[in-house]
């Protein structure tokens, strides 16, 4: 199961190689508009929405998400080897069903090229629990040697310098990111981690949930030493326990790590001997290869904690905390027996998953990554499953949105003519990346085993390493993608300024070049509008045109922009999910406002595509009623309360069931539902927040 890794300021890791994917024969794509006018049928429902998941009882002004959603709500069954299943995990299984398709197909052939090969060779060493389940904890007996052996803090350090490698948990770690004041260059960001529960809430709450989970995390945590061969294993658990919780108390909170002003904090790598004292930075940097000439330390106060710990706490509990995280963090490439044990936690108590996913799910899921043979499989899931039409499609798309929003930029009344001229500069600047890079990943020099699974692990994280070192001086390389183009997702860089939308998104119910416009637009669209949001949003809006983090605001601009989105803050705040757990509306914010602006843009466009004219009555339904319900479909989930909880504490994004009701902010939505002062999701003209 996934955990907690060391929290450096790193969202995503990024790569790069060359030639373009095979594309099918495909008709000339077609306009949003004319895409209703298609002869081809949709795939959802007549018009791309599927109408069976409604439940007309509920008033879509008390709860548009049961409106939208609520039959499917009510009768779906969450398979048990699933914490949440919604339109994203639809989408995703699709992808995974693909990609499967193309592993098998390439293992069952005798004719492969070299990256053809390593997909094979991994997949075959990742599928053979015979050979992993006979060697047991064996393959990880090096680095659990190596930790039993520490005997200085300087040894402790240099573990701490191999996280990279051996996957382990770090209270320190660092990457190669890239410079906010000069996105042409990389530098290392520095924050703090380690801990193994999902947030420091966990570690820091009195209430009686959150005491639960802790005493089932020692009984884990003694598990697995157990199985390490570990005496006392209950008493060590708890001091690890202890000290994670030292490690959470001397973290920042979540809303304060997304404030960029905070976490812009850049220094020379001569500097941090004397900024950040009692700690081999020597040695820690000479684990990774890089020459750090420069760095950003992205959590000041936090990485000091970290340091007095490493200094304080009792060796001998350091050394227990990385044999336990050594064990769990590479469980999935271990036994069966060290796979379920540590699935028991992580996946049954942590997340309320009764069993775990079929294991060539996890090993697509393993190879998928863009740190691993993700690029490879990619390049061959788009000359499948991607036509160019569509990706023609999605760039027109784009293009009406950005026409959009720079219509809304100007016609906004709260924001002044000079920082207009800024706000229409950085619009013009966003570069759209869709479906595939234009340069495909090389894995020239990587070594795969068939039956070493260990090793292909130990291999691949080596030779990313290798490939960003040798980059690490060098202008960025703005043709990466941090993304596969078989992920199911989008994503904003602020560095570049650029959004990006992966094949796989681009299908229905998100995009469907069958469908009716306003379904596209309340769909596809309004993610588009999304993603462009970001780059307005608290945080994506103290970066420039050229990616440069800085003030281009008047003063009074900002006042105004900060009033609007801390009224948009205090709204999500009231969703309650759980009794007394509710939806961090600052953590979160970020994303509300890409949702609550992504959405205006999208009508925007969806009314400028119709040229003046009325669009058609479908099934009974406006284009307004059909736009407003693409976008809640998109959002339709259902959780185990566990993963919901997660969510709420550990993620930067609102539950789905509330990114749903996003529409209670549009004038268009009050007015296409019906909805009156009284419905629960009501809210007056002067409290609907309006920024994009």
């Amino acid at each position: 199961m996934k955990k907690t890794l060391i929290a450096a300021t790193l969202a995503a890791t990024f790569l790069a190689g060359c030639s373009k994917p095979e594309t099918s024969e495909t008709p000339a794509p077609k306009t949003a508009v004319e895409a209703t006018t298609a002869t081809e049928k949709p795939e959802l429902g007549s018009f791309g929405v599927d109408l069976t998941a409604r439940n007309e009882a509920v008033k879509p002004g008390d709860d548009f998400f049961m409106y939208a959603s609520g039959t499917w709500y009510d009768n779906y069954v969450m398979p048990a080897d699933k914490t949440r299943y919604g339109a994203f995990s639809g989408l995703a299984e699709r992808s995974e069903e693909r990609v499967k398709e193309i592993i098998e197909e390439i293992a069952a052939r005798d004719d492969l090229n070299a990256e053809e090969q390593l997909i094979a060779d991994f997949y075959n060493a990742y599928m053979d629990t015979e050979t992993l389940n006979k060697l047991g904890i064996a393959p990880l007996k090096p680095l659990l040697t190596e930790i039993s052996d520490v005997s200085s803090t300087d040894d402790l350090t240099k573990l701490f310098g191999q996280a990279w490698l051996s996957g382990v948990n770090s209270p320190i770690g660092g990457g190669m990111w890239f410079n906010r004041l000069d996105p042409n260059k990389y530098e290392m960001s520095l924050g703090a981690g380690g801990l193994g529960l999902p947030d420091r809430s966990y570690y820091l709450e009195d209430s009686e949930r959150f005491e639960k989970t802790r005493s089932a995390y020692v009984a884990h945590i003694a598990q697995m030493l157990e199985l390490a061969g570990v005496d006392n294993t209950t008493e060590r658990a708890q001091a690890i326990l202890a000290l994670e919780t030292k490690i959470a108390q001397g973290h920042w909170p979540r809303e304060k790590r997304r404030n960029r002003d905070l976490t812009l904090n850049q220094l020379k790598r001569s500097e941090l001997n004397d900024a950040y004292p009692g700690f081999n930075w020597d040695l820690y940097f000479a684990q990774t290869g890089y020459q750090v000439p420069q760095l950003n330390v992205s959590q000041p106060e936090p990485i000091k904690a970290m340091i007095e710990l490493i200094n304080q706490e009792d060796l001998a509990v350091w050394k227990d905390y990385l044999t336990y995280h050594a064990l769990s963090s590479n469980a999935e490439l271990l036994s069966e027996e060290v796979f379920n044990t540590n699935f028991a936690f992580y996946g049954k108590e942590l997340n309320g998953q009764q069993e775990p996913r079929p294991r060539w799910k996890r090993a697509i899921s393993q190879m998928s990554s863009t740190n691993s043979l993700g690029f490879a499989i990619g390049k061959v899931y788009v000359a499948r499953y991607f036509p160019e039409s569509s990706k023609q499609q999605m760039s027109e798309l784009v293009e009406n949105l950005r026409t959009a929003l720079g219509e809304r930029i100007d016609n906004l009344d709260w924001m002044g003519a000079e920082t207009k001229v800024n706000a229409r500069a950085k619009l013009a600047a966003f570069v759209p990346k869709i479906g595939y890079p234009d340069v495909w990943q090389s894995f020239d020099g990587l070594t795969i085993s068939k039956n070493d699974l260990m090793a292909n692990i130990k291999n691949t994280r080596e030779f990313f390493q290798a490939d960003s070192v040798a980059k690490e001086l060098e202008k960025t390389d703005r043709n990466r993608w941090g993304m596969t183009p078989q992920r199911v997702n989008a994503y904003y860089n602020s560095s570049f300024n650029e959004i990006v939308f992966p094949a796989a998104i681009l299908q229905p119910p998100f995009f469907d070049p069958n469908a009716d416009a306003a379904v596209n637009y309340g769909g596809i669209g309004a993610v588009i509008g999304h993603e462009m949001g970001h780059g307005f949003d608290d945080q994506g809006s103290k970066s420039d045109a050229n990616g440069v983090q800085r003030n281009w605001w008047t003063d009074a601009d900002r006042a105004a922009f900060d009033a609007k989105a801390d009224q948009l803050a205090e709204q999500y705040s009231k969703y309650e999910p759980i009794p007394g757990n509710f939806v961090n509306g600052r953590n979160s914010l970020g994303e509300n406002i890409g949702d609550v602006g992504g959405l205006s843009m999208a009508y925007h466009a969806y009314k400028l595509s119709l040229n003046g004219k009325e669009a058609p009555v479908i099934d009974g339904l406006t284009g307004d009623q059909r736009f407003f319900l693409a976008w809640a479909q998109v959002w339709k989930e259902k959780r185990t309360e566990q993963s919901m909880l997660n969510q709420l504490r550990g993620g930067t994004h609102a539950p789905g069931r509330f990114r749903a009701q996003a529409p209670r902010n549009h004038d268009a939505w009050y007015k296409a539902f019906n909805v009156q002062p009284g419905d629960a999701l009501y809210l007056p003209e002067d409290q609907r927040v309006r920024i994009w």
